[in-house]
């Protein structure tokens, strides 16, 4: 086995993300309850008991709802960097000294047999990152709650074998649609969340002859639909002679386990 994962959820009810290797099973953010987390783990018939640690992005509530009580009730270590530590310390509540640890903007680090590198994102949170995954010369970039997608995230996760992409909202359904303008520009801005063109352009400039799949992640039940996603992200990305499989993710229930080949 090389790398394998499911989106277990995601979209702004909720996010968290599972890979493994022979030696880690890896979370990153649990941004469901603990109930509706071991429902999720179970649909794709892992135990989380046998997880080897969480790692987290950022401190908004759909990345952390569950945490505090899935890593106690599994006495699970969990990774961030200083600032996310502090912003989510009063809503994770109490935990052990031996269960909190620091994992640094721009630093890899070794989990067994998988590097993760992390790396920051321009999002309305005290120091957003993500991460990407590399074993045994495979790599699954997960990209998400990002405004834009700059030259320096692109470096880093170009050539994946797989990607975990944002596609959040249709631009046209956000103008249109019923939330309010200072929410609308929020999520339009620099600090916000990608568009499905969006999207659709970064992929173009970092996919190559190893990538296998894409995901569409992090879709907004308001302002956009998954065949729409589908379609704007296949349309920039055929103007660029790329074909691609691109793959839905849901917000409650996980995505079948892929392993990278």
């Amino acid at each position: 086995m090389t790398l394998r994962f499911s989106v277990l959820a995601s979209g702004s009810t909720g996010n968290a993300f599972y890979i493994e290797s022979e030696q880690q099973r890896l979370l990153v953010d649990a941004g469901l309850s603990g109930k509706q987390l071991d429902r999720l783990f179970q649909e794709i018939n892992i135990d989380p008991s046998n997880l080897s640690s969480i790692l987290v992005t950022h401190e908004h509530s759909d990345h952390i709802k569950g945490l505090g009580v899935f890593a106690r009730k599994y006495k699970l270590p969990i990774y961030a960097n200083a600032k996310t530590w502090q912003a989510m310390e009063k809503s994770i509540g109490n935990l052990s000294i031996d269960q909190k640890f620091h994992f640094n903007l721009e630093e890899i680090k070794t989990f067994g047999d998988i590097d993760v590198e992390s790396f920051g994102v321009s999002h309305d949170a005290a120091e957003p990152m993500f991460y990407t995954f590399h074993h045994q010369g495979k790599k699954v970039a997960l990209v998400t709650d990002l405004g834009y997608v700059s030259e320096r995230i692109k470096k880093i996760v170009e050539g994946a074998d797989a990607y975990i992409f944002e596609a959040n909202h249709d631009v046209g359904m956000l103008r249109m649609g019923r939330y309010p303008w200072n929410v609308k520009r929020r999520i339009l801005g620099d600090s916000g969340h990608i568009s499905n063109e969006d999207c659709g352009l970064a992929l173009a400039d970092i996919v190559d002859n190893n990538t296998q799949r894409i995901y569409l992640a992090h879709l907004s039940l308001d302002n956009n639909m998954r065949d729409l996603a589908r379609m704007s992200v296949n349309n920039v990305l055929q103007e660029r002679g790329i074909s691609l499989e691109l793959m839905d993710t849901y917000h409650d229930k996980p995505t079948v386990l892929f392993e990278v080949s």
